[in-house]
């Protein structure tokens, strides 16, 4: 496959553009416009409060005004800290709006992780739950934060939940935390309503301001700092807009599960709402319960997700007692899509679920099947519109033949910038103005793209290379499992050998040899796993990915002991 033909044009809809007329515009004028349109229109809804696209402009302008009365402006790194919530969205466009760049921080860091974030950036400002703030003010003489902005899930709840929500609070988190305001320690709700609902107005260049620094999850090493300019995030979500061609401006409802503090929420969820001048329905935290109450009652239309929340919903006892078939698109990121999730998934809805691909470096999509239009299970689909993704050899980074595992590289206008002060690692990841991935794949004639997996996840025993997600994909066939991970643990003999990490499906049981005996009948004897371990649950990212690295350091710990 020759990259430079894109073969994958041949299979657009019509309604798709082969390129886009990107609009060269700060993120924050979407908000603006927003507003301007459909002002009385919901722009959000959070556990019966709804609050509408005038109403969020406004209060977005009146944070904007307080933050830059406290000295903050242009090149300014803010980061927000908050689960998805009013407050968050926001934060997000009022930071923008004073040219400001967002900080997006995961709520659960603990102190090292957070100290590190804030020193790495060199933020002045954060934005954070009241839960949180012992931790940041823990931290916060170490680092360059001169305020701190707290605020609570009460302040945007209607009545009675608000007043009911302290006694909440105490009981799944033990603590009601009193915070003393002072010149540097500021209450969010207090800004917002003393603040001119005027806009601030600054010059914005998009294709060169930074409106975001994304930190990467650092499974390699330390955290790095992606740097995505307004124009990177607006054409990646314009971008997701032209993919979803069937969605009707202004009338289309998207349940907020993914956490706006990673990328794809963000993107996805977030700006792609506030472009499309669309309902967000938003959640603070995964219950799949909850979810599932929330979309029979609410009726999203839209569901971005992650592998592990369908898998989830899916396995509720009692998801046949609600009618999610509301859900008309749902696009799967994060981690790789089990086909039988996928049938699962659309039967039950009724809607459609294709799964994509990308990376923080890119905004963070790249890829992605069509939702209407020829899709291949076990893709992760075709390159979006102005995005080039090829194969390559990861040592002599020259194109592979068809069908030969590679290192995938892409180009597009939702590429970063680089890595925020890190020239070096920059330097490693660009070939030309080609962003190598670290991911391995392969391409069929048409160009659709299939992801073995990570380059540092690869197994390699015996000399044989051995993928993790395929084991793993055999082993969610398996009516008892509800979640597998594969990793490599030292051997002796071999190197390294193969080890299946599960969790049972409720009410299922299986043994080691059963299991052995599905594999072999499904692979190849050298990727059977030689030993399993059954757990009540694997480790997570915020956003549902499992991460193999925690499982591999575990083994790691129990050899050395």
């Amino acid at each position: 496959m020759n990259p430079e033909n894109k073969p994958w044009l041949s299979f657009y809809p019509d309604e798709i553009p082969k390129s886009i007329n990107y609009e060269e515009k700060p993120l924050h004028y979407f908000l603006k416009r927003a507003a301007s349109e459909n002002p009385d229109a919901k722009a959000i809804t959070f556990y019966g409060t709804n609050m509408t696209y005038k109403q969020l402009y406004e209060q977005t302008c009146a944070f904007a005004n307080e933050l830059h009365s406290l000295g903050l402006g242009k090149g300014d790194r803010v980061s927000i800290m908050l689960p998805n919530c009013p407050q968050a969205v926001i934060s997000y466009y009022a930071i923008l709006m004073i040219g400001g760049i967002v900080v997006q921080t995961n709520p659960t860091y603990v102190e090292r992780e957070l100290r590190y974030q804030m020193n790495d950036s060199q933020a002045k400002a954060i934005i954070c739950l009241d839960l949180l703030y012992p931790r940041v003010q823990k931290v916060k003489a170490d680092t360059t934060l001169q305020h701190v902005i707290v605020t609570s899930v009460k302040d945007y709840l209607p009545f009675p939940k608000n007043m009911l929500y302290p006694i909440k609070q105490k009981k799944e988190y033990g603590v009601i935390v009193h915070v003393e305001y002072s010149s540097r320690v500021h209450a969010f709700k207090k800004l917002v309503k003393s603040g001119d609902k005027q806009e601030f107005m600054i010059d914005i260049d998009p294709k060169k301001d930074l409106a975001l620094l994304q930190y990467t999850g650092g499974t390699t090493g330390f955290p790095k700092g992606v740097m995505l300019t307004h124009y990177n995030l607006v054409a990646n979500t314009q971008q997701a807009s032209s993919w979803m061609y069937k969605l009707k401006k202004g009338k289309e409802k998207i349940l907020g599960i993914l956490p706006f503090f990673h990328v794809y929420g963000m993107t996805v969820v977030m700006n792609f709402a506030v472009m499309a001048n669309s309902h967000m329905i938003l959640l603070a935290k995964f219950d799949p319960t909850e979810t599932l109450k929330t979309i029979a009652k609410q009726k999203p239309t839209i569901f971005p997700g992650a592998p592990t929340i369908y898998i989830a919903l899916l396995n509720h006892p009692q998801i046949s007692k609600y009618d999610i078939s509301s859900i008309n698109a749902c696009l799967s990121g994060s981690a790789p899509l089990p086909v039988e999730v996928q049938d699962k998934f659309e039967k039950v809805t009724g809607g459609k679920l294709v799964e994509g691909y990308g990376l923080t470096e890119a905004s963070p999509v790249t890829h992605a099947n069509l939702l209407w239009g020829h899709r291949v299970k076990g893709s992760v689909g075709i390159p979006w519109p102005d995005t080039i993704a090829a194969i390559i050899s990861p040592e002599t980074k020259e194109p592979v033949p068809t069908g030969t595992i590679g290192e995938i590289a892409v180009k597009g206008p939702q590429i970063m910038q680089g890595y925020w002060n890190r020239k070096d690692e920059t330097e490693k990841v660009f070939h030309g103005d080609w962003l190598l991935t670290g991911d391995l794949g392969y391409a069929d004639k048409d160009g659709y793209f299939y992801i073995v997996d990570r380059k540092k996840d690869m197994i390699i025993a015996g000399g044989y290379n051995i993928y993790p997600r395929e084991v793993e994909e055999v082993l969610y066939e398996h009516d008892a499992i509800l979640e597998a991970a594969v990793v490599g643990i030292k051997d002796e003999y071999r190197g390294e050998t193969v080890k299946a990490f599960l969790v049972l499906k409720d009410g299922k049981s299986v043994t080691e040899e059963e299991l052995n005996n599905f594999c072999r009948k499904h692979l190849a004897s050298y990727k059977v796993p030689r030993a399993y371990e059954f757990r009540d649950e694997l480790p997570k990212t915020t956003i549902g990915k499992i991460l193999r690295r925690v499982l591999i350091e575990e083994e790691e710990e129990k050899v050395k002991s």
